[in-house]
Parts: C-alpha cells; structure tokens; sequence
C-alpha cells in the first residue's frame, strides 16, 4: 500500500534546493511522481506530488517537513489520489491584451459562473512590438463539467473580450 502527498514550498531561490528535496524522497525510498517549479522575482516556489510505501511514509513527511531549517517554507499534505474528475472535460484558453488591472479576475468570474474550473494558469507582461504599449498574456487550461454548453461559454468569453479589449482564444474541450 503506497501513502500520496502533495508538498509544496516556497524560498529565496539557491543552488541545490530541488537536489535537497530530490535527496530526502530519494533516502525514503519513495517516488516523486509530479511537479511544477517555478522562480519568480528571485524566489523558489514549487508543488511535488510524492509516493511512498505506507510503511515509510510518515519518515518521508517527518523529513519533508525538516526541510523548513533550511529557510524554506513547507507543506505537506496527504493526498488521497482521486483526481477522476467524472464526465468532465478539458479546454484551454488563451489571452492577450493591453495590461490593465482586473482582467484575470473578470475572466475567472466568468469561467467560475459556468462552474469551470482553472487547473493550470500562466501568465505574463510583455511589450507589444511596434507600439511598446504592455501586453498581458494568459494561458490556461480549464476543466469543464459535464453538460456545459461550450458554445454558450465561447459567446460569454467573447462578449466580455470584446468589452474589455482583449484577445480571447478558446479551444473545443476534449475528453
């Protein structure tokens, strides 16, 4: 039987850190199975999904959570794996537009309002090449539920582009 957890972290990024954790997953003998890390504005943040025997796991959370002496700071949760997310299906939208505050959340309220929800997002500002005016782009993939009339969804993304002066592409979801 293998025990699940999700860990995340957060630091001043530094040489060494990934091989730090990678060390304590590695002496516990469990699997590190997925993860997203990022550096931003000179910190370190990350989430690993991490297994392990059930007869080592609670070593493995003991010695992942030891890693806050190391100046970083850790969470480790249990996870319980059911990422079957039933009929629903994926999408993924893009964005780009002149960088103004709100834009996220007025496109998150609109993909919150059909009960779709954001289960990657990455976003970023950049000079528009002729103009240098800054330009937001967002990428994100989206889980849809069962039943959602995607054209439905595709026309309120539209209007609401169309309001705010943004560029939203969305494309069909697949099972």
């Amino acid at each position: 039987m293998k025990t699940s957890f999700v860990m995340t972290l957060l630091g001043r990024d530094q040489p060494g850190i990934v091989e730090t954790i990678a060390k304590v997953v590695a002496d516990h003998g469990a699997n590190w199975e997925e993860s997203r890390m990022a550096r931003l504005s000179g910190r370190f943040a990350g989430f690993i999904r991490i297994s392990a025997p059930a007869a080592t796991a609670q070593e493995l959370e003991d010695g992942l959570l030891a890693l806050a002496s190391t100046g970083l700071d850790v969470r480790v949760d249990r996870s319980d794996d059911d990422e079957s997310p039933g009929q629903a299906s994926r999408a993924s939208l893009e964005l780009v537009g002149q960088d103004r505050p709100g834009i996220l959340r007025e496109i998150t309220a609109a993909l919150a309002s059909k009960d779709v929800n954001v289960i990657r997002l990455e976003t970023h500002c950049g000079s528009a090449p002729m103009s240098g005016e800054m330009l937001f782009h967002a990428e994100a993939d989206l889980l849809c539920p069962a039943g959602l009339e995607f054209e439905n969804l595709r026309e309120t993304l539209e209007r609401l582009g169309q309001d705010m002066m943004v560029e939203i592409n969305i494309a069909e979801p697949t099972a």
